[in-house]
């Protein structure tokens, strides 16, 4: 059972660091605060996923730095496709896209990425590891057991509510759709999706605009709940297989708010 704990901690540790590495990339791509991450805590799972497999299963390549990389990097990749099809396939959103990298397959991986992840495996594995095991084995035991418990039931309830949330995301697409089409329609227009259709519209308003605006995100904030609109804001590359283009009028007026 400690051995267990002991694994779900490393979890929660290299999740945190992920969600840390994350925030920090998007934030200065973005050039403001992005609170990144698939769940509302400070975690993103599938770099505690990978560094934990890695730990366990690569230990034994400590000493071939060269071969701990290329598993490394073929590991993290075929970890990193499988997620983006599962997430895919369950909530008909893509979260992340690597279609303009040089390299990628099928926008889920990119060669960059490998690299990264590659070099990471062995930062992990030979120096950061090591120290995780020697502080996570002083700990007395009973703070392990407890602590394991607590941040369980968090990472649960967690789960929980942003999986309760993002599970409908499509047909709050799909309203928001309707709803802005059957306004559109009234007005004898024709509504065009997209940021650039929607930065066209905003000119030919010129001075309403603001008022129409205020209007179309108050239709969003309606429509979408928080869970959608936060998975939107942290995820700028965020897809949808069936409203991409209505998701992209979503953000495009978010980002006006």
């Amino acid at each position: 059972m400690l051995a267990v704990e002991h694994l779900f901690l490393w979890f929660l540790f290299y999740s945190f660091l992920g969600w840390v590495y994350e925030s920090i990339l998007v934030s200065v791509q973005e050039r403001r605060f992005v609170n990144r991450g698939f769940l509302n805590g400070p975690l993103c799972p599938i770099y505690g996923t990978g560094a934990v497999l890695a730990s366990l299963l690569l230990g034994g390549l400590s000493g071939h730095p060269v071969l701990l990389f290329l598993v490394s990097a073929l590991g993290a990749s075929v970890l990193e496709y499988a997620t983006s099809w599962a997430m895919e396939r369950l909530f008909h959103a893509r979260w992340w896209d690597y279609t303009d990298f040089r390299f990628n397959l099928n926008g889920r991986i990119c060669l960059l990425g490998a690299v990264v992840f590659g070099l990471g495996g062995v930062v992990i594995v030979r120096v950061i590891q090591p120290q995780v095991e020697y502080w996570t084995g002083l700990m007395p035991l009973p703070v392990v057991h407890w602590l394991s418990i607590v941040c369980l039931l968090l990472l649960i309830i967690d789960l929980t509510v942003t999986v309760a949330g993002i599970a409908h995301f499509d047909d709050s697409l799909a309203a928001f759709t309707d709803i802005v089409q059957g306004y559109a329609a009234k007005a004898g227009e024709h509504w065009q999706w997209g940021r650039d259709a929607l930065r066209g519209r905003i000119h030919d308003w010129a001075e309403s605009s603001q008022e129409v605006l205020s209007g179309l995100r108050d239709v969003a904030a309606l429509m979408l709940n928080e869970q959608q609109r936060r998975m939107i804001e942290s995820f700028p590359h965020l897809k949808s297989v069936n409203y991409d283009r209505v998701l992209e009028t979503i953000r495009e007026l978010l980002r006006r708010d």
